[in-house]
């Protein structure tokens, strides 16, 4: 790579095309190529490209793009306005992806007490000009189905969509999460599982809800009032305290770690140890769930690894629109045993050891 254009251009107008093409000893084809995230560009030429970039300063231009190739690389997302773990991490890591593949992201919320969120937050997006749609959490709102004109990706349950192309990356097959808690608590002993949900309007919520139920149906087990909360550790104390004055409480799963967190709580108040007496299970394996006592059984969905599977998949789509969309990609959620689950302890009034 030669020197020629390390003079800092900037300074009388800014660096295009061209002076990269010519630092990095390509043509202006092959720079447009890379940032555009064509695939027929080597991987040393993208690398020279881009380290040509970087020493002259120079970012391309969105609009001047857009112009050229229909396509203003800039994806719209659909979340919650929450400061919840879930659905926030999940908006920093596709952040985080979408710039290492050169996109940018455009946020709109759908608040959940607003029944016509989803519509009004996908309509300001498309008013931006994006060239997709991801739905990251969305809720129930109502039956009338979304209808937007550019390809949508969802990720997990989502409601009914009408696009040009809808994607979606949903959990491993054969290896639901909800249902993997379940079958894991029913393997210990347990006679069947209590759960607090999340709430009912959240697609998420209802998915580990009806997965919880089919698990314990196919099971044979039990199936006991599913008790809906609202996410919070508060709500999930109040709800784990009417189920620790049941003696025949001994698995409980919650849809999220906060309302786990409020349950153990509640249970210890009450004077039933975990796990001695009841088993907890909860999810999202938030940052903390490692470190109350007892650290919490949950469920790991890496976000970081859900956000590159999915714009990875949107943006191959986005690259090459003639072709059949690929195969969905798969999802693996992980269950994080740790020491608020255990085998049933024996009981005088049931005489059930769990063995």
């Amino acid at each position: 790579m030669t020197d020629i254009g390390l003079r800092r251009e900037g300074q009388d107008r800014r660096p295009g095309g061209t002076d990269v093409a010519r630092l990095a000893g390509v043509s202006q084809k092959t720079v447009s190529r890379v940032f555009n995230n064509e695939t027929n560009v080597s991987a040393e030429t993208r690398d020279r490209v881009l380290t040509a970039a970087r020493r002259l300063g120079y970012r391309p231009n969105g609009a001047a793009r857009a112009l050229l190739t229909g396509r203003t690389h800039r994806i719209g997302v659909v979340s919650l306005g929450t400061a919840h773990f879930g659905p926030s991490s999940l908006l920093v890591a596709l952040e985080r992806a979408a710039r290492r593949i050169d996109y940018s992201l455009t946020i709109a919320n759908s608040f959940e007490e607003d029944v016509t969120g989803l519509v009004q937050a996908a309509d300001n997006l498309l008013a931006q000009g994006v060239d997709a749609i991801i739905l990251s959490e969305p809720v129930d709102d109502g039956e009338e189905a979304l209808r937007v004109d550019v390809p949508v990706l969802t990720l997990g349950a989502a409601p009914a969509v009408h696009a040009p192309t809808v994607l979606s990356v949903q959990a491993a097959e054969g290896g639901d999460a909800a249902a993997e808690v379940t079958e894991y608590l029913l393997r210990l002993g347990h006679r069947t599982v209590h759960h607090i949900a999340g709430p009912q309007r959240w697609w998420a919520a209802r998915e580990r809800l009806q997965n919880w139920r089919k698990t314990l149906i196919a099971a044979g087990a039990d199936v006991p009032a599913a008790v809906e909360g609202d996410w919070t550790a508060g709500r999930g104390y109040e709800i784990g305290t009417a189920l620790a004055r049941d003696p025949d409480v001994t698995a409980i799963f919650a849809a999220n770690d906060e309302m786990a967190v409020g349950a153990i709580h509640a249970l210890h108040e009450a004077g039933r140890s975990v796990p001695g007496e009841v088993s907890v299970v909860g999810f999202d394996d938030i940052p903390v769930a490692a470190h109350v006592w007892p650290p919490l059984t949950t469920v790991s969905s890496d976000n970081a690894e859900l956000a590159t599977v999915g714009l990875t998949y949107l943006v191959d789509f986005l690259n090459n629109p003639d072709s059949p969309p690929a195969p969905p990609p798969r999802h693996v959620h992980r269950l994080v045993i740790r020491a608020s689950t255990s085998r049933p302890s024996s009981r005088p009034e049931g005489g059930d050891t769990g063995t």
